[in-house]
């Protein structure tokens, strides 16, 4: 399974709308990836946002008619739903495809086999993953508001704490730590093989309501931004913004709330952390 079928998947377990062999293939997927807990993370998050914050309203009646027509299915009036009886389950001869007919041909199977079911059914739960995944999100454009494009994106970005986890689980793993000046440490953790650089910290210095810590890649002489973040409790684990470049070091410096106005440091480094040997 790729990533693009888990996330379908991910965004109907959200929401409680999968069928029990796709639940369990969703278990198995989820299992073998564990990188993917991301995506299951951010469609939780979505998905009571959606339960929560969204007033009911009417939708507009030309929203069904574009749904379907976006999915290539034919538009077709709402059918009340009619008690159903064992003549009902019984299929109609006169609606079976007979060999000759061309959709019969171009499955290359013959008409009622068993492979001719099993890749109708196939079918009809590729579609039905798609209509899903489709309906999900206009429900939270048309509820939220358009601008919930970018808080998913937000919310499905990896986690310092996922990054972490593959970079431990790489072959290819380096660190780098160095001491506080009250004790506490900073470590950096990357892999070649990993997109990402991730900076642990503990015992880091208290700071006011109004301040933050900000990370830098040092390359050179020039600090490049690398993100600010806040702690309560005087650790933290953040995933820096931007590429590490071989020999960079990275500093950490108090600043302003949310960071540097100017994109430099304003205050000397509470720790640098070299990167090469």
């Amino acid at each position: 399974m790729n990533e693009q079928t888990f996330a379908e998947l991910s965004a109907g377990y959200a929401l409680g709308a999968l069928s029990p062999d796709d639940e369990l293939a969703y278990r198995e997927a989820l299992e073998a990836h564990p990188e993917w807990m991301p995506l299951v993370e951010a469609d939780a998050a979505a998905a009571a946002l959606l339960s929560e914050g969204v007033a009911d309203v009417a939708p507009p009646p030309a929203l069904r008619a574009s749904l379907l027509a976006q999915i290539g299915a034919p538009v077709a009036e709402p059918v009340a739903e009619q008690p159903s009886s064992r003549e009902d389950d019984v299929a109609d001869p006169a609606d079976e495809l007979h060999d000759d007919d061309p959709r019969a041909a171009a499955s290359g199977y013959s008409v009622g086999s068993p492979a001719t079911e099993e890749l109708q059914t196939v079918q009809r739960r590729n579609w039905t993953r798609s209509l899903f995944a489709l309906t999900a999100s206009i429900a939270l454009l048309v509820g939220i508001g358009w601008g919930v494009g970018a808080l998913t994106q937000d919310m499905r970005a990896p986690s310092a704490e996922s990054v972490l986890a593959q970079i431990e689980r790489s072959d290819d793993a380096q660190s780098s730590t160095a001491q506080l000046g009250d004790g506490g440490e900073a470590t950096v953790h990357w892999s070649p093989s990993v997109d990402g650089v991730v900076l642990v910290a503990d015992g880091l210095p208290e700071i006011d309501d109004d301040q933050s810590y900000e990370a830098w890649f040092v390359r050179g002489s020039a600090p490049i931004p690398a993100g600010a973040f806040e702690s309560s409790d005087g650790s933290a684990a953040m995933l820096l913004e931007g590429d590490m470049q071989p020999e960079d070091v990275i500093a950490l410096t108090i600043e302003q709330s949310g960071g540097s106005p100017s994109g430099l440091p304003t205050t000397d480094p509470i720790v640098a952390i070299p990167t090469s040997a």
